[in-house]
């Protein structure tokens, strides 16, 4: 049984439903959503709706058809967030990586691991002190000895630690030396580890156990998250027995797709457990990110062949690598990005009690879901009415950094935001490509045949121009973004028109989509560009782009562009803008591959009239 409150109901008011709720022998637990407050009735209520309904501050009594109540979707409709360590955060946007050894044989292993897994951006490793072996006479790893181990990997790198706690005397050890704990599979129904977890205050990572149906895993859960562990709560799928004899257990990939429809907690994969040989966890791992996964969890090691424990499922070093180039490929297809330490824009500083983020449109653009791929949801973001205060926001210090979209693959690019980046002192520090999938939004009640009148931005309306030309009386209306062309038929009560922008826009707004998927195909990519003050560039710059002027005489650009083919640089893109109020003189922009040779720059400067290094940053 839920609770909902109203939206005005007091503090006084939900005090008085909770202590009803526990006269009435339940207990209660408030949980606050973006979209409704609820009360969750703890206990198995034997009273009717009725007993709650009358009272002040109440909106809505609901009966819940599952018996685990805080792990279901009808308690809280939007996915929750965990925060690992300072900086990753599992669920949202972005999808995490998790690697490591597993149990940890020595020093010197950990550390090697360690710097492979940090070259390669991971931000959290799983390795492990304690274990649970089927066979007594396997390696059960080094114990407290390990966690002097542990402590020193946490301070000589800036990765979190994910460490697996066999009982629940292991949490005392590990709690104060790690930042998660693992609850392994055959351990989710030890009732005292469970509470010792929940009560450690740590995030906790709870496995599906072998022979557990995704209701008994879900039960396991609402055990901890009873105890506290609200916020905490990370599952994890990890394969299951079956008649299959080909791999140890079956990774069972439907589960993420279901606990996506019962459930608000995120959801890992790891392949590495679930299929047993190193071969299958690449495609396996490939497949659970566009089954909606967000992460997975690989086990690493240095020489798999001599390793203690797990060899056999391992990954070499040079396929963590790739693993790890594959997800970023497949993670824009399916709306995300992989949270990697590599593609993170370096830190600026500013002034205190600034936004972090700046981006034009309305809450629920699509510059607002770039912003959210490449920071996170712990950052601060802040709408603007136009590209140009955008810039203005980062220029003034007013935010620490701007994002705006630079080109797209159906539409082609964004002039106006060139000519930005070219007129303000700022300095791209970061890029991320987005899939746009465009739906076609109306009013309740509007039908296709209804509509007379597309509001769009100019942009997403090239985006869908197929669609749209197959509708001649249909009249396009330009405005200045995708979530605020749906706000502004919604303000008013516009019933033969519609807008073009994301299907979150649509649910937010209590709108119904009348066409979705209508871009002209689906290979719909948006590139945008991350960029704050000029600073030193950050780590992992494989990238750069440049702006130049040449010289008003025959063979002026082919032998600026023979400097770029002298030092072997490979020019992913070049593009030519007029300069305002110098007519007939252009500036070309080019995006370098590559890391930048400076020396370069120099050479470049008696062929060219004007040159600007617009910035060096990670590829995405």
């Amino acid at each position: 049984m839920i609770v909902v409150l109203a939206q005005a109901a007091t503090a006084a008011e939900i005090e008085q439903i909770s202590h009803r709720i526990r006269c009435l022998g339940c207990d209660s637990q408030h949980i606050t959503g973006a979209e409704r407050s609820v009360l969750a009735v703890v206990g198995t209520p034997h009273f009717s709706t009725s007993e709650l309904s009358q009272l002040p501050g109440v909106a809505q009594v609901l009966r819940i058809g599952r018996p685990y109540k805080l792990a279901s979707r009808e308690i809280r409709h939007e996915p929750s967030r965990v925060r690992i360590g300072a900086s990753v955060t599992v669920g949202g946007e972005q999808i995490v990586v998790m690697a490591g050894p597993g149990l940890i044989e020595n020093a010197v292993t950990l550390s090697d691991t360690a710097a492979h897994c940090f070259a390669c951006g991971i931000n959290v490793m799983r390795v492990d002190a304690f274990s649970t072996r089927e066979s007594p006479y396997a390696f059960q790893g080094l114990g407290l000895e390990a966690l002097e181990h542990i402590q020193a990997l946490r301070q000589d790198t800036s990765m979190a630690v994910v460490s697996e706690a066999a009982s629940a005397a292991h949490v005392a050890h590990l709690a104060p030396v790690v930042d998660g704990l693992r609850i392994e599979g055959r351990q989710m129904s030890n009732e005292a580890l469970l509470l010792a977890a929940a009560e450690s205050g740590l995030p906790i990572l709870l496995e599906r156990a072998p022979h557990a149906t995704i209701d008994e895993w879900l039960h396991a859960a609402e055990r901890l998250l009873t105890a506290g562990a609200e916020d905490r709560l990370i599952l994890c799928e990890r394969g299951i027995r079956s008649f299959e004899t080909a791999t140890p257990d079956t990774l069972d990939l439907a589960s993420i797709v279901v606990l996506r429809e019962r459930s608000h907690l995120p959801v890992l994969v790891d392949p590495s457990l679930g299929t047993g040989s190193r071969e299958y966890v690449g495609p396996m791992a490939r497949a659970a990110v566009a089954a909606g996964a967000d992460g997975v969890v690989v086990q690493v090691h240095p020489r798999p062949q001599l390793a203690l424990s797990g060899g056999a499922h391992s990954l070499f070093f040079e396929q963590l690598r790739s693993l790890v180039r594959e997800l970023q490929t497949i993670a824009p297809v399916v709306g995300r990005r992989l949270d990697l330490r590599t593609t993170r824009p370096r830190y600026v500083e500013v002034a205190e009690n600034v936004a972090d983020v700046a981006y034009q449109g309305e809450p629920g653009a699509f510059s607002e879901l770039a912003a959210r791929q490449v920071f996170g949801d712990q950052e601060s973001l802040m709408p603007c009415p136009s590209f140009r205060r955008t810039f203005e926001a980062v220029a003034s210090g007013t935010v620490r950094y701007g994002i705006v979209p630079v080109e797209n693959t159906l539409g082609g690019s964004i002039p106006e935001n060139f000519d930005l980046l070219s007129e303000f002192d700022v300095s791209i520090v970061a890029e991320t490509r987005l899939r746009v999938v465009h739906n076609l939004i109306a009013n309740r009640g509007t039908s296709l045949e209804m509509i007379r009148k597309i509001y769009a931005h100019p942009q997403a309306a090239a985006q869908c121009d197929s669609f749209i030309r197959q509708h001649p009386d249909w009249t396009v209306y330009q405005v200045y973004d995708t979530a605020g062309s749906v706000k502004m038929i919604q303000d008013e009560a516009v019933l033969d028109g519609a807008g073009i922008a994301r299907a979150d826009v649509a649910e937010a707004l209590n709108m119904e989509i009348v066409a979705s998927g209508i871009e002209s195909h689906p290979e719909n990519y948006t590139r945008f560009l991350v960029f704050s003050l000029p600073g030193k560039a950050g780590e992992g710059c494989n990238k750069a782009s440049l702006v130049f002027v040449t010289h008003d005489r025959p063979g002026a650009l082919m032998e600026t562009l023979q400097v770029f083919a002298r030092h072997d640089m490979n020019l992913t893109r070049l593009e030519s803008r007029p300069v305002p109020g110098r007519p007939w003189v252009y500036r070309f922009y080019v995006d370098i591959e590559g890391s930048l040779d400076h020396a370069m720059l120099q050479q470049l400067l008696p062929h060219v009239v004007e040159l600007k290094l617009l910035g060096e940053y990670p590829s995405a």
